[in-house]
């Protein structure tokens, strides 16, 4: 029996597994074994829309248990992998240790945000995950309650003043979706004008959005900086401290601040001992397998997958789909004894949404803004669920949007007795 093992229930281990299952069919000879932390998985650019409460939270996310027709699925933490004995060791619920043996590893074990980026990065808030999308919701509710109640000035300011540290993808979208959130919701708040909320994005790089094209970003930034927000490029973040943020021209006092730069391995990723690039990523070859063990193949955030021009490609859900994709074949060719082809794919395009109904896209060449790019934005992310359950709960929560304004309920997620952060 050859047992294929996959690490990570996120986009590109599902993605992978599912391939895996079709292109197996019915094969007696070959088990599949899926493994992760979570038992969902979540369509990461949907997350926005679900901290604004445009999406509701969970329908961002797809439990990985109907997704999947004969794979066996375990809910753990991936501890150890021992690459010599081909084992790896998981700890489930209730700390309860399993060994998983495996022929072929599949690692999809993700990213993280890196905190060692920046000093006192420990006191931001990171948005990477659906734990990450409600903590800061009921945070900047948390704020406007504070802020409308306050009687010092200087508190008031504190609490309505947001720093994006970041302005990449993940950076802008998050920060288009606040301001829209924030015009939408502030209806509640008659004592805090929309003019005391600040919002203030930071990119260390030369410009904002360099994953887009040049006009595409000044589109952005145009649209962004109507709402009130301040975006500066060339503005690295010396450190971050409790309600400060120090910037080379002097401290920035913001009651909320988030920490969108940067993504590094996943831990368990970068404790398996093969070869590694020098940020922690697994070194793979052309066809995602290890360069220094042939057994062990990884793709997504946690791998170096680098295109006919010695570039990496880039950390985005449709690579991660393709390369998922590309390696389930090449994982099969190898188990029939054929070559496992390289990856190649030429990006289909890059979109970023800025909030309400208003977005930029390129796509295969050309330039979309506004409405249009929103729309097939949209559409596009939509089908990226695997099914159609969650794809009507979607388009549900984002009909039901259009005709109501986001609710300002704080769901309180500390632990039964816990003291609450100040």
């Amino acid at each position: 029996m050859h047992n294929i093992l996959v690490l990570g229930g996120g986009f590109g281990g599902v993605t992978a597994a599912r391939h895996l299952e079709r292109l197996l069919g019915a094969r007696d000879d070959v088990t599949i074994t899926l493994v992760s932390r979570e038992n969902y998985f979540v369509l990461t650019p949907l997350l926005f829309e679900a901290c604004s409460g445009t999406l509701e939270l969970r329908h961002c996310a797809q439990p990985i248990r109907p997704a999947l027709r004969r794979a066996r699925f375990v809910e753990a933490t991936v501890e150890e992998v021992d690459v010599e004995r081909r084992v790896v060791r998981a700890t489930a619920a209730g700390g309860a240790m399993h060994e998983f043996p495996y022929d072929d590893l599949v690692v999809a074990l993700g990213g993280t945000t890196n905190m060692s980026l920046i000093p006192g990065s420990a006191h931001a808030l990171t948005f990477k995950s659906m734990a990450d999308a409600l903590v800061l919701r009921n945070h900047l509710i948390e704020r406007f309650e504070r802020a409308d109640a306050a009687a010092d000035p200087t508190d008031r300011r504190r609490c309505l003043t947001v720093v994006v540290i970041g302005g990449g993808l993940v950076g802008v979208e998050l920060l288009g979706e606040l301001t829209a959130f924030a015009d939408e919701v502030l209806r509640y708040y008659p004592r805090i004008p929309r003019d005391d909320v600040r919002f203030h994005l930071y990119e260390a790089g030369p410009r904002i959005l360099p994953e887009l094209d040049a006009k595409l970003a000044d589109v952005a930034v145009r649209v962004l900086r109507k709402r009130g927000a301040e975006l500066r490029s060339g503005t690295p973040v010396r450190a971050i401290e409790p309600g400060r943020v120090l910037l080379a021209d002097g401290p920035i006092d913001a009651g909320t601040v988030v920490l969108a730069a940067g993504i590094v391995p996943n831990g368990a990723a970068l404790g398996i001992p093969v070869d590694h690039d020098a940020r922690g990523r697994i070194a793979v070859e052309a066809t995602m397998r290890s360069r220094s063990h042939p057994n062990v193949w990884a793709l997504g955030d946690c791998a170096a997958i680098t295109g006919p021009d010695g570039r990496p490609y880039p950390q985005l859900a449709q690579f991660a789909t393709r390369e998922a994709k590309q390696l389930a074949r090449n994982v099969v060719a190898a188990i029939d004894g054929r070559a496992p082809m390289p990856f190649h794919f030429r990006s289909l395009g890059t979109m970023a949404s800025l909030g309400g109904t208003r977005a930029v896209a390129q796509l295969m060449g050309v330039r979309l803004t506004g409405f249009p790019a929103w729309w097939f934005r949209r559409t596009y992310y939509l089908f990226q669920m695997p099914r159609w359950d969650r794809r009507l709960r979607m388009i549900l929560d984002w009909t039901i949007a259009l005709f109501f304004r986001p609710d300002v309920t704080r769901v309180d997620v500390a632990p039964l007795g816990s003291a609450a952060t100040v």
